[in-house]
């Protein structure tokens, strides 16, 4: 289900003209989603002004992850997070045990599909090149995409999305077109993790602890804490299986919920430990029941 918030900006992306947007904001409030579906909307058979049918042979492609003009850039690591299919060379690689996942987006990567953005389209809806998150593309990697930033293809449109732009070259931000994501009200945030399956009691809390950003506790469960004992002496705190901090964007802060139960992985970057009583935190996270 798309966000209200996410529909919204869609619908003015779209009454927009450009070939290569870049969307960016804090963490949580949905690069990807929107940059996604406004590829969508891009390739789609029937699009209209809200954005693609949803129901066509082009959005069934995209759904599946298998359209043939749409390309998309990220790093291997979260491309298997996402379920996008890795190329058949980096599998390869990955399978044999040759090397690990990149977590950055590969120069290799980049210059395939700025290849494939050379092709012809083939349903005549035009290609789109997406890249997320951008800000992990290195020196090399975003100098490659520079090239073709400057000198577009006539049919191909590029969607960059992004949680850091000020970590992007200049010169790339300087070539798209920006937009700024917008903050949903808290009520309608709160709202839309209700419809999501989080129950209303703890919607505030979780907004809170992502610093208002609904996308990122939309994931977690309700039962996001448990009381264990500690290795010995008094009982202990510590997060259940699941966290509020995001799990790509951040590489390690996936591992908050098994270091604190009421800090997050920034303030708390040392070994696991366990709090026998709740520690200051810039950014808290819902207190245990």
């Amino acid at each position: 289900m798309t966000a209200p918030w996410i529909a919204a900006q869609l619908r003015q992306l779209l009454a927009q003209r450009g070939h290569a947007w870049l969307l960016h904001g804090p963490s949580g409030l949905g690069q990807y989603k929107l940059a996604l579906s406004l590829a969508q909307a891009w390739l789609c058979d029937r699009p209209s002004p809200d954005g693609a049918c949803g129901a066509c042979d082009s959005c069934h492609q995209v759904a599946v992850r298998s359209h043939t003009d749409l390309a998309v850039l990220m790093p291997e690591t979260v491309m298997m997070e996402l379920e996008w299919p890795l190329s058949e060379k980096a599998q390869a690689d990955i399978d044999d045990k040759k090397r690990k996942p990149s977590r950055e987006i590969r120069v290799d990567a980049m210059r395939d599909a700025l290849e494939f953005a050379q092709r012809t389209s083939g349903r005549g809806r035009g290609k789109v090149v997406l890249v997320h998150p951008a800000e992990r593309m290195n020196q090399v990697t975003a100098n490659a995409l520079l090239k073709t930033l400057e000198e577009p293809p006539g049919d191909v449109r590029f969607v960059l999305a992004t949680e850091a732009a000020h970590q992007l070259l200049p010169t790339i931000r300087s070539r798209c077109l920006g937009h700024a994501l917008d903050w949903p009200a808290a009520d309608q945030a709160a709202s839309w993790l209700q419809e999501e399956g989080v129950p209303a009691p703890a919607a505030a809390g979780l907004l809170k602890a992502a610093g208002a950003g609904p996308r990122t506790p939309c994931a977690c469960t309700a039962s996001a804490w448990t009381r264990k004992p500690g290795p010995s002496g008094p009982r202990r705190w510590f997060g259940a299986t699941r966290c509020c901090w995001p799990t790509g964007a951040r590489r390690s802060w996936s591992r908050a919920c098994k270091s604190s139960a009421t800090t997050c992985w920034r303030c708390n970057p040392g070994p696991r430990r366990a709090f026998s009583s709740p520690p200051t935190c810039h950014r808290r996270v819902p207190s245990p029941p």
